[in-house]
Protein backbone atom coordinates (compact mmCIF):
# COMPACT_ATOMS: atom_id res chain seq x y z
CA UNK A 1 0.00 0.00 0.00
CA UNK A 2 2.02 3.39 -1.11
CA UNK A 3 -0.55 5.71 -1.04
CA UNK A 4 -0.15 8.85 0.31
CA UNK A 5 -3.10 9.88 1.65
CA UNK A 6 -3.08 10.65 5.60
CA UNK A 7 -5.19 11.26 8.71
CA UNK A 8 -6.18 14.68 9.29
CA UNK A 9 -6.94 15.42 12.63
CA UNK A 10 -9.90 17.59 13.61
CA UNK A 11 -10.36 18.11 17.49
CA UNK A 12 -13.97 18.53 16.82
CA UNK A 13 -15.04 15.38 15.47
CA UNK A 14 -14.44 11.75 17.38
CA UNK A 15 -11.26 10.07 16.22
CA UNK A 16 -13.68 7.13 14.44
CA UNK A 17 -15.14 9.71 12.05
CA UNK A 18 -11.86 11.18 11.12
CA UNK A 19 -10.77 7.79 10.01
CA UNK A 20 -13.60 7.31 8.13
CA UNK A 21 -13.47 10.57 6.18
CA UNK A 22 -9.64 10.17 5.77
CA UNK A 23 -10.64 6.58 4.02
CA UNK A 24 -14.08 8.23 2.01
CA UNK A 25 -12.15 10.72 0.67
CA UNK A 26 -9.27 8.58 -0.51
CA UNK A 27 -11.83 6.45 -2.21
CA UNK A 28 -13.52 8.99 -4.21
CA UNK A 29 -10.11 10.31 -5.07
CA UNK A 30 -8.80 7.28 -6.36
CA UNK A 31 -6.25 7.13 -4.07
CA UNK A 32 -7.41 3.81 -2.77
CA UNK A 33 -8.19 2.16 -6.33
CA UNK A 34 -11.50 -0.07 -7.06
CA UNK A 35 -10.72 -3.42 -6.26
CA UNK A 36 -7.93 -2.81 -3.99
CA UNK A 37 -8.08 -4.69 -0.66
CA UNK A 38 -8.71 -3.17 2.82
CA UNK A 39 -6.09 -4.19 5.36
CA UNK A 40 -6.92 -3.06 8.91
CA UNK A 41 -3.39 -3.65 10.21
CA UNK A 42 -1.38 -1.78 7.26
CA UNK A 43 -4.54 1.04 7.69
CA UNK A 44 -4.19 1.03 10.98
CA UNK A 45 -0.18 1.66 11.02
CA UNK A 46 -0.40 4.42 7.87
CA UNK A 47 -2.70 6.00 9.47
CA UNK A 48 -1.22 6.42 13.13
CA UNK A 49 -4.32 4.64 14.95
CA UNK A 50 -5.60 1.31 16.77
CA UNK A 51 -7.55 -1.12 14.03
CA UNK A 52 -10.81 -0.03 16.07
CA UNK A 53 -11.51 3.15 14.37
CA UNK A 54 -10.21 1.68 11.35
CA UNK A 55 -12.88 -1.25 11.38
CA UNK A 56 -15.68 1.44 12.16
CA UNK A 57 -15.21 3.22 9.09
CA UNK A 58 -15.16 0.19 6.69
CA UNK A 59 -18.52 -0.81 8.32
CA UNK A 60 -19.99 2.55 7.45
CA UNK A 61 -18.08 2.52 4.11
CA UNK A 62 -19.84 -0.74 2.84
CA UNK A 63 -23.23 0.91 3.88
CA UNK A 64 -22.56 3.49 1.94
CA UNK A 65 -21.45 1.09 -1.45
CA UNK A 66 -17.89 2.09 -1.65
CA UNK A 67 -16.36 -0.98 0.15
CA UNK A 68 -17.62 -4.89 -0.37
CA UNK A 69 -16.77 -7.84 2.12
CA UNK A 70 -15.53 -10.60 -0.14
CA UNK A 71 -16.21 -13.93 2.02
CA UNK A 72 -12.62 -15.12 3.02
CA UNK A 73 -10.44 -12.18 1.28
CA UNK A 74 -11.91 -8.88 3.36
CA UNK A 75 -12.89 -5.67 2.64
CA UNK A 76 -11.98 -3.91 -0.65
CA UNK A 77 -12.75 -0.68 -2.39
CA UNK A 78 -16.00 -1.52 -4.73
CA UNK A 79 -15.52 -0.85 -8.35
CA UNK A 80 -17.71 1.09 -9.93
CA UNK A 81 -20.20 -1.21 -12.15
CA UNK A 82 -22.58 -0.55 -14.68
CA UNK A 83 -25.21 -2.12 -12.97
CA UNK A 84 -24.91 -0.27 -9.68
CA UNK A 85 -24.66 2.84 -11.65
CA UNK A 86 -28.34 1.90 -13.29
CA UNK A 87 -29.24 1.06 -9.38
CA UNK A 88 -28.59 4.57 -8.11
CA UNK A 89 -30.06 6.69 -11.03
CA UNK A 90 -33.25 4.59 -11.41
CA UNK A 91 -34.03 5.58 -8.05
CA UNK A 92 -32.37 9.46 -8.49
CA UNK A 93 -34.62 9.37 -11.58
CA UNK A 94 -37.97 8.76 -9.39
CA UNK A 95 -36.82 10.93 -7.13
CA UNK A 96 -35.68 14.07 -8.12
CA UNK A 97 -38.94 13.87 -10.45
CA UNK A 98 -40.91 14.62 -7.58
CA UNK A 99 -38.20 17.20 -5.86
CA UNK A 100 -38.60 19.26 -8.97
CA UNK A 101 -42.50 19.12 -9.03
CA UNK A 102 -42.76 19.91 -5.21
CA UNK A 103 -40.16 22.72 -5.84
CA UNK A 104 -42.39 24.08 -9.02
CA UNK A 105 -45.11 24.63 -6.66
CA UNK A 106 -43.17 26.10 -3.72
CA UNK A 107 -39.89 27.70 -4.47
CA UNK A 108 -39.74 30.99 -3.04
CA UNK A 109 -38.00 33.87 -4.58
CA UNK A 110 -35.26 33.83 -1.60
CA UNK A 111 -34.98 29.57 -3.06
CA UNK A 112 -34.77 31.10 -6.30
CA UNK A 113 -31.90 33.92 -5.52
CA UNK A 114 -29.67 30.73 -4.05
CA UNK A 115 -30.15 28.67 -6.46
CA UNK A 116 -28.79 30.99 -9.09
CA UNK A 117 -25.90 31.95 -6.91
CA UNK A 118 -25.03 28.24 -6.35
CA UNK A 119 -25.28 28.55 -10.26
CA UNK A 120 -22.64 30.75 -10.25
CA UNK A 121 -20.58 29.01 -7.80
CA UNK A 122 -20.62 26.05 -10.02
CA UNK A 123 -19.47 27.90 -13.09
CA UNK A 124 -17.34 29.19 -11.55
CA UNK A 125 -15.68 25.67 -10.45
CA UNK A 126 -16.25 24.16 -13.72
CA UNK A 127 -14.15 27.19 -15.08
CA UNK A 128 -11.11 26.75 -12.68
CA UNK A 129 -11.83 24.57 -9.86
CA UNK A 130 -10.75 20.83 -9.15
CA UNK A 131 -13.23 17.92 -9.76
CA UNK A 132 -14.19 17.39 -6.30
CA UNK A 133 -14.56 21.07 -6.02
CA UNK A 134 -17.25 20.57 -9.16
CA UNK A 135 -18.85 18.25 -7.97
CA UNK A 136 -19.42 19.68 -4.63
CA UNK A 137 -21.06 22.45 -5.86
CA UNK A 138 -22.32 20.39 -8.26
CA UNK A 139 -24.29 18.89 -5.19
CA UNK A 140 -25.15 21.98 -3.58
CA UNK A 141 -27.15 23.15 -6.40
CA UNK A 142 -29.46 20.10 -6.41
CA UNK A 143 -29.50 20.72 -2.22
CA UNK A 144 -31.63 23.82 -3.13
CA UNK A 145 -34.12 22.75 -5.25
CA UNK A 146 -34.27 19.60 -2.44
CA UNK A 147 -34.33 21.72 0.58
CA UNK A 148 -36.78 24.01 -1.35
CA UNK A 149 -39.63 21.15 -1.46
CA UNK A 150 -40.30 21.35 2.14
CA UNK A 151 -40.60 17.57 2.45
CA UNK A 152 -38.43 16.40 5.08
CA UNK A 153 -38.93 13.10 4.32
CA UNK A 154 -37.44 13.33 0.13
CA UNK A 155 -34.92 15.15 1.63
CA UNK A 156 -33.77 12.59 3.99
CA UNK A 157 -34.08 10.00 1.27
CA UNK A 158 -32.08 12.35 -1.27
CA UNK A 159 -29.44 12.71 1.30
CA UNK A 160 -29.21 8.56 1.98
CA UNK A 161 -28.47 8.39 -1.69
CA UNK A 162 -25.73 11.45 -1.55
CA UNK A 163 -23.13 9.41 -0.96
CA UNK A 164 -23.59 6.87 -3.60
CA UNK A 165 -24.36 9.45 -5.95
CA UNK A 166 -20.89 11.35 -4.98
CA UNK A 167 -18.66 8.61 -6.97
CA UNK A 168 -20.53 9.21 -10.17
CA UNK A 169 -21.02 12.36 -10.23
CA UNK A 170 -17.47 13.22 -9.56
CA UNK A 171 -16.66 10.17 -12.50
CA UNK A 172 -18.87 11.97 -14.72
CA UNK A 173 -17.17 15.76 -13.54
CA UNK A 174 -13.63 14.10 -14.67
CA UNK A 175 -14.76 13.99 -18.30
CA UNK A 176 -13.72 17.25 -19.65
CA UNK A 177 -15.76 17.26 -22.77
CA UNK A 178 -18.76 17.28 -20.87
CA UNK A 179 -18.28 20.65 -18.51
CA UNK A 180 -20.27 22.67 -20.72
CA UNK A 181 -22.99 20.83 -21.04
CA UNK A 182 -23.68 20.42 -17.23
CA UNK A 183 -23.35 24.06 -16.95
CA UNK A 184 -26.68 24.34 -19.65
CA UNK A 185 -28.25 21.96 -18.22
CA UNK A 186 -28.42 23.66 -15.06
CA UNK A 187 -29.11 26.49 -16.94
CA UNK A 188 -32.39 24.51 -18.13
CA UNK A 189 -33.31 23.42 -14.76
CA UNK A 190 -32.85 27.05 -13.41
CA UNK A 191 -35.02 29.31 -16.13
CA UNK A 192 -37.62 26.07 -16.09
CA UNK A 193 -37.87 26.48 -12.03
CA UNK A 194 -37.93 30.23 -12.31
CA UNK A 195 -40.74 30.24 -15.12
CA UNK A 196 -42.79 27.80 -12.91
CA UNK A 197 -42.58 25.49 -16.00
CA UNK A 198 -42.81 21.98 -14.25
CA UNK A 199 -42.86 19.63 -17.99
CA UNK A 200 -39.69 21.86 -19.18
CA UNK A 201 -38.44 21.71 -15.19
CA UNK A 202 -39.04 17.59 -15.28
CA UNK A 203 -37.65 17.17 -19.10
CA UNK A 204 -34.43 18.94 -18.19
CA UNK A 205 -34.03 16.85 -14.38
CA UNK A 206 -34.49 13.73 -17.02
CA UNK A 207 -31.51 14.83 -19.40
CA UNK A 208 -29.04 15.74 -16.50
CA UNK A 209 -29.58 12.37 -15.30
CA UNK A 210 -29.74 10.34 -18.68
CA UNK A 211 -26.29 12.21 -19.88
CA UNK A 212 -24.63 10.93 -16.91
CA UNK A 213 -25.79 7.29 -17.33
CA UNK A 214 -24.16 7.60 -21.05
CA UNK A 215 -20.93 9.18 -19.77
CA UNK A 216 -19.82 7.22 -16.71
CA UNK A 217 -21.27 3.75 -18.62
CA UNK A 218 -18.90 4.55 -21.41
CA UNK A 219 -16.34 5.41 -18.83
CA UNK A 220 -17.01 1.97 -17.19
CA UNK A 221 -16.53 0.34 -20.30
CA UNK A 222 -13.35 2.11 -21.61
CA UNK A 223 -12.01 1.80 -17.96
CA UNK A 224 -12.50 -2.03 -18.37
CA UNK A 225 -11.10 -2.68 -21.63
CA UNK A 226 -8.04 -0.81 -20.54
CA UNK A 227 -7.76 -2.58 -17.18
CA UNK A 228 -4.77 -5.44 -16.86
CA UNK A 229 -4.90 -8.01 -14.95
CA UNK A 230 -4.82 -8.09 -11.30
CA UNK A 231 -4.30 -4.35 -11.56
CA UNK A 232 -5.94 -2.72 -8.73
CA UNK A 233 -4.63 -5.35 -5.80
CA UNK A 234 -1.59 -4.03 -3.97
Amino acid sequence: MDNNFKVNMNEYLPLRDVVFNTLRQAILKGELAPGERLMEIQLAEKLGVSRTPIREAIRKLELEGLVLMIPRKGAEVAKISEKSLRDVLEVRRSLEELAIELACQRMTQEDLVQLEQRQEIFCRAIRSGSPMEMAESDEAFHDVIYLSTGNDKLVQMLNNLREQMYRYRLEYIKDADKRQVLMVEHEHILNALKGRNLSEAKLAAREHIDNQEITVSKNIKEQEENILPGRGRR
